[in-house]
């Protein structure tokens, strides 16, 4: 039996029903099992009682009972940290203090756990404690195959704080990426609609979000409107680009969508991409070819915002993985060479 849980809602979380939330982290509890838990008070929202319709908002606190492991005879309990990942994730953190833990999360690291996946950066996270009696908690989230600066809270408060700064945008977020072909214009400003689309494979990964015009956001069931900012930093003639881009809003796989609807996929996206090795230098096509790797080449490059206790500013960066380093040094494109951020310059 696992013990009681305080999950802090980070924004992706946000407007979610409580059960539906619920039956993402743990599939194996039926509705019936939740409706019970809500009515016993045994599931709480800082402190409150709440219905299986309730929706989240950033920055609650959501206070889970143990989870008996009988009702999951199909879902292994998680192992636990081994030395070598304990390791690993201690080499990833980038700051510490009282109140905060920045990582330099590594692509391919899931932040949560779901169905199947069972090695995530939240269960890692038993190894960050330090001096704590409880687990840092996470406050937002990077895609699995993403790199680069992923927070955490070391205390509910600090977590409440940090994901506030979030909800509220003051966060100010830049990614490094390479895509296909080069922007024109060299900076601009991406406006669309994103929605779900269903799932075709097996799995589910085939599951993407679907760019429609900004005006038809509100006739469009699930539509959320997404922009981002976007600056070429430099280019291989037509080739590739390495563009900075900045999400001002942060819906789910935002950046790759939007960098393939203008016809730049991000290098390494085969989902939004296509898959072939095929780019002719015209913008599109994921996979480049010859030594440039596979993987996705998108890069949680920096992340700006207040200290929740101190009031600073504070400025975290992640050096590129060893896939990108590898691409960069290819085209010669120098990360010392970029400014801190690419957007001052074109504002």
């Amino acid at each position: 039996m696992s013990g009681v849980r305080q999950i802090t809602v980070v924004p992706d979380d946000a407007d979610q029903r409580l059960d539906r939330w619920l039956r993402r982290l743990y599939p194996h509890v039926g509705q019936g099992r939740i409706e019970r838990m809500c009515r016993k008070g045994e599931i709480r929202i800082d402190g409150g009682r709440v219905k299986p319709a309730t929706r989240l908002e950033t920055g609650q606190i959501v206070r889970l009972p143990p989870i008996p492991a009988d009702e999951a005879p199909a879902a292994p309990a998680p192992p636990q940290v081994t030395e070598a990942d304990a390791a690993m994730i201690r080499a990833c953190v980038l700051w510490k203090d009282d109140d905060i833990i920045a990582l330099a999360k590594p692509p391919g690291l899931a932040v949560q756990g779901g169905t199947g996946t069972h090695r995530h950066v939240d269960g890692l996270a038993e190894a960050l404690r330090f001096d704590r009696d409880e687990k840092p908690r996470l406050v937002h989230r990077l895609d699995r195959d993403t790199s680069g600066v992923l927070l955490l809270g070391r205390s509910a408060r600090a977590a409440a704080g940090l994901a506030r700064a979030f909800q509220a945008r003051e966060a100010r977020k830049i990614y490094w990426t390479a895509v296909a072909g080069s922007p024109s214009p060299r900076a601009g400003t991406i406006r669309t609609g994103l929605v779900k689309a269903p799932g075709h494979g097996a799995g589910g990964e085939a599951e993407k979000m679907r760019v429609l015009p900004f005006g038809e956001v509100a006739a469009t069931e699930g539509a959320k409107r997404a922009t981002t900012d976007y600056a070429v930093i430099d280019a291989a003639g037509s080739r590739a680009a390495w563009v900075a881009l900045s999400p001002i809003t942060g819906r789910t796989h935002q950046l790759r969508a939007h960098m393939a609807a203008i016809g730049h996929p991000i290098v390494g996206d085969g989902k939004y991409g296509g898959s072939s090795q095929e780019n002719l230098g015209d913008g599109w096509g994921a996979q480049l070819g010859g030594e440039v790797s596979r993987k996705l080449h998108l890069h949680a490059r920096s992340l700006a915002l207040t200290h929740p206790t101190t009031g600073r500013r504070l400025t975290l960066t992640a050096p590129l993985p060893e896939h990108m380093a590898r691409t960069w040094a290819l085209f010669g494109w120098r990360p010392e060479d970029a400014p801190a951020d690419p957007f001052e310059s074109v504002a």
